[in-house]
C-alpha cells in the first residue's frame, strides 16, 4: 500500500474560480485526498497517492501550467534528468524520474520518457555516478553483489534494489510509469539511472534510446519559494518554457 505524501505545484490562477476548477478537476483523480490553495502566492498544495506527472496532466487539461516545486519533507525527494549520450540527436533530454520516500524504507518513482522507439525499457539504478562516457561508465547495478543471500541448503538468487522495473513507450515515443522500491532517497543521491533495452552492457555511448543521469537532491514541498533563479535570472516560467521544448514536460 502507498503511503500518502504531499506535493507542491505552481499554478497562474487569478481568483477564486480558478482555484475552484483546478480543485474539482484535482478530485477526479485516483489518489487525491486533500488539495489547498493559496492564490496569492499562485500555489496548489496536494495530499494523496496519484503521481506527480498525473497531476501536472490534470492541471493542464484545465487549461493551465503546472510547474512541481516540491515533493515530501526536507531531504527525503530526488530528481534524475535523462538524456542520451548519442550526437545524432539535438534534443538530448528525454525522460525525467522524480523520487520522493515515503517511509522509512520506500521510495516512489514517477518515470516519464519523450523520444525513445516504442518498446518496453529497463530502469537501473547503477553503482556510481559517473556518466562521462553514457551508460557505460555507471558501473554494474547497485547492490547486484548483495542481491545473493544463504538459504537453508543452497545460495540463492535475490533481485537487486537497483533494478528498479519497467516502461512501455508507446507509437508516440513516450511513456509513464508509477514505481515503489525498497529503498531510501540518500541511498540514491550520488548514484545514476540507466534506461536502457538490456538491464546489462555493453551499452554503446551513440545508442540514441539508451539515458541516462545522475541522481540529486530536490527541493521538499516547503524548500522551494524561489521565483527567479539565480544562476540565469529567468523567472520559474521561462524555465518551464525551456524544459517543455526539450520534452521534460
Amino acid at each position: 500500500m502507498i503511503e500518502p505524501f504531499q506535493t507542491t505545484f505552481s499554478v497562474p490562477m487569478t481568483c477564486e474560480g480558478c482555484v475552484k476548477d483546478i480543485s474539482t478537476s484535482l478530485y477526479k483523480l485516483d489518489g487525491i485526498k486533500n488539495v489547498e490553495a493559496n492564490l496569492k502566492d499562485q500555489l496548489i498544495f496536494i495530499e494523496g497517492t496519484a503521481p506527480p506527472s498525473s497531476i501536472v496532466s490534470v492541471i493542464e487539461d484545465t487549461g493551465r501550467d503546472a510547474i512541481l516545486r516540491g515533493s515530501g519533507t526536507t531531504d527525503s525527494s530526488a530528481v534524475c534528468i535523462l538524456e542520451t549520450h548519442s550526437n545524432a540527436v539535438s534534443n538530448k533530454i528525454r525522460g525525467l524520474a522524480r523520487m520522493v520516500q515515503v517511509s522509512s524504507n520506500k521510495t516512489l518513482v514517477d518515470l516519464t520518457i519523450n523520444g525513445l522507439t516504442p518498446g518496453k525499457y529497463l530502469a537501473t539504478i547503477r553503482e556510481a555516478g559517473d556518466i562521462s562516457q553514457g551508460a557505460s561508465s555507471t558501473g554494474g547495478v547497485w547492490e547486484s553483489l548483495k542481491a545473493k543471500v544463504l538459504g537453508s541448503e543452497a545460495v540463492q538468487e535475490k533481485e537487486p534494489r537497483g533494478i528498479f522495473g519497467s516502461v512501455e513507450v508507446d507509437i508516440k515515443g513516450r511513456g509513464n510509469v508509477f514505481l515503489d522500491r525498497p529503498v531510501a532517497i540518500w541511498e540514491l543521491i550520488g548514484r545514476s539511472m540507466v534506461v536502457s533495452s538490456k538491464t546489462e552492457g555493453p551499452f554503446k555511448r551513440e545508442d540514441e534510446n539508451t539515458l541516462v543521469g545522475v541522481i540529486a537532491r530536490s527541493a521538499g514541498v516547503w524548500d522551494n519559494d524561489k521565483m527567479v533563479c539565480s544562476c540565469s535570472g529567468k523567472n520559474v516560467w521561462q524555465e518551464r518554457q525551456e524544459q517543455v521544448s526539450q520534452g521534460m514536460a
